[in-house]
């Protein structure tokens, strides 16, 4: 039973403790029973989470120094789990003071006032975390409080008096975590009222100066990029932010999509209705990891795992579409469906000037076609070193094919009669991938199909065109000699 009153709490031998050191304290038990903490973070086990638990363990303030979509903000909203379930505090305070270790003037005149019969509350962990996004435009106000003249006049206070003052949200988060994300956006003047804090426990208001020894744990989150666009964090408050652990996009494709899966967003009918191959869900993390080394992307900016997350769920709703429209009960993901994740992708890349001139759908597509050429061999042999070995091309009756003049087009409306006709036209299509992967259900030998003619097309064996929510396949030297001279200028022509 939780204690009501300052007597009741003080009988119960209620052993207060900073914040730092509640977190320290669950920690160990956490680590001692050998739990998983910070769930759902993938990917860090050996690198970000041990660095962390050191940290708390530390009794450290924390800067999560990362490029964007690596979790930091998520990592820091993790660590309520490590406070106690419920915290006592005295019943009114806006500061939410301990009752056996009161700051502010509300609660000592209360215990003062009232002794054992001070009312007590009891706070739940997930009201114990502030998080703030730092803008250009915060202020010493909405941080750490201001003056107010009109609780001064109705009170009839003087304003040396610290009953005046509005606290901001700093001193509201007392006994509790406080995050700033974006560290490096805050305007240096700002700054430098954090580090007293941190450092003297120094309030000062409009020249008004106030011990308050608040308890707080501080995480800062900061991209690097911030330091030269925007600004900087200053020497001063980096010096006392004891900890700097650096965060990582993730180092394999494995664990992209355990990401991917878990944050995608999906319907109940989504995920039962739709088929997605293992396939199709390697090539959405292959984009990403084609984009955090592509040359018209800028990479000190990042490429966030919020590009697979939306690609993915953009994927499966592409699919979704297709079977609305054809009044299809079931359907699966085709190659095809990649034109819809083009959205998705030129929102979340920031490109550098080469990256501009080709245009942001057609650098989508670039790392669309380069993730199809990474995995394809994978599944079939390279198609170039096919073309030179002495033994028998596995791919010469579908590259003859279309040498012949034929042509077809896989649009991601087609119903599955139209898809299944178009692939099964293409002489050897079918016949490849039945001699290198024989057992495959019906709907997986046909997206293998479709995988085929991307692969020879990235290869150069056949052309590939982009067409309205689809690819047109056609022969390869017939694309590149089909050259229009309407195109060029008549007069220069001439």
């Amino acid at each position: 039973m939780q204690a009501k009153t300052l007597g009741e709490l003080k009988a119960s031998n209620y052993k207060s403790l900073s914040v730092k050191d509640e977190l320290r304290k669950n920690l160990i038990i956490q680590l001692k029973a050998k739990e998983e903490g910070f769930e759902g973070i993938l990917g860090y086990e050996e690198t970000v989470i041990p660095e962390l638990q050191t940290a708390i363990l530390s009794r450290h303030n924390i800067l999560l120094l990362g490029l964007r979509g690596q979790a930091k903000t998520k990592i820091a909203r993790l660590l309520v789990n490590l406070l106690d379930e419920y915290i006592p505090y005295v019943a009114g305070s806006e500061i939410f003071d301990d009752p056996l270790n009161p700051i502010s003037w509300f609660a000592r005149n209360e215990i003062n006032t009232k002794g054992d019969d001070t009312a007590i509350l009891w706070q739940h962990r997930s009201e114990r975390y502030t998080e703030k996004l730092a803008t250009p435009d915060v202020t010493v106000a909405d941080l750490i409080g201001d003056v107010d003249p009109i609780k001064a006049a109705t009170l009839k206070l003087t304003y040396n008096d610290e009953r005046v003052i509005h606290f901001g949200l700093i001193p509201r988060a007392h006994r509790s975590i406080f995050v700033i994300n974006e560290l490096p956006d805050l305007q240096a003047r700002i700054q430098v009222a954090l580090f007293n804090m941190l450092q003297e426990k120094d309030i000062q208001i409009r020249g008004f100066k106030l011990r308050l020894p608040l308890d707080i744990q501080f995480v800062f989150t900061a991209n690097p990029e911030d330091y030269t666009n925007r600004g900087s964090i200053v020497t001063p408050l980096k010096d006392r932010i004891e900890s700097q652990i650096l965060t990582h996009y993730p180092k394999t494709i494995e664990i992209s999509r355990k990401i991917t899966f878990q944050e995608a967003k999906l319907t109940k009918d989504q995920r039962s209705l739709i088929e997605v191959d293992g396939l199709v869900k390697d090539l959405v993390e292959q984009i990403a990891f084609e984009a955090r080394k592509s040359e018209f992307i800028d990479q000190k900016s990042g490429v966030s795992a919020r590009l697979t997350i939306s690609a993915y769920e953009n994927l499966v709703s592409n699919a979704e579409r297709r079977m609305l429209i054809n009044n299809e009960e079931l359907t699966f993901v085709r190659l095809a469906d990649l034109s819809g994740i083009i959205p998705a992708v030129t929102g979340k890349i920031e490109l550098v000037y080469e990256g501009e001139l080709e245009g942001p759908a057609k650098v989508a597509h670039t790392l669309i076609g380069k993730a199809i050429k990474s995995l394809f061999a994978r599944y079939f042999p390279d198609p170039e070193r096919a073309k030179k070995s002495k033994t028998a091309n596995p791919y010469t009756k579908i590259t003859e094919w279309f040498t012949e003049g034929n042509t077809i087009a896989i649009a991601d409306d087609q119903n599955i009669a139209k898809y299944t006709k178009e692939l099964m036209a293409v002489d050897g299509l079918h016949e490849l991938v039945k001699k290198f992967h024989s057992k495959l259900s019906e709907n997986q030998t046909l997206l293998l199909m479709e995988f085929v003619l991307h692969g020879l097309a990235e290869h150069s064996q056949v052309s590939k065109n982009y067409i309205n929510g689809g690819f047109g396949f056609a022969d390869m030297f017939e694309s590149l000699f089909n050259v229009d001279l309407e195109d060029e200028d008549d007069e220069d022509f001439r």
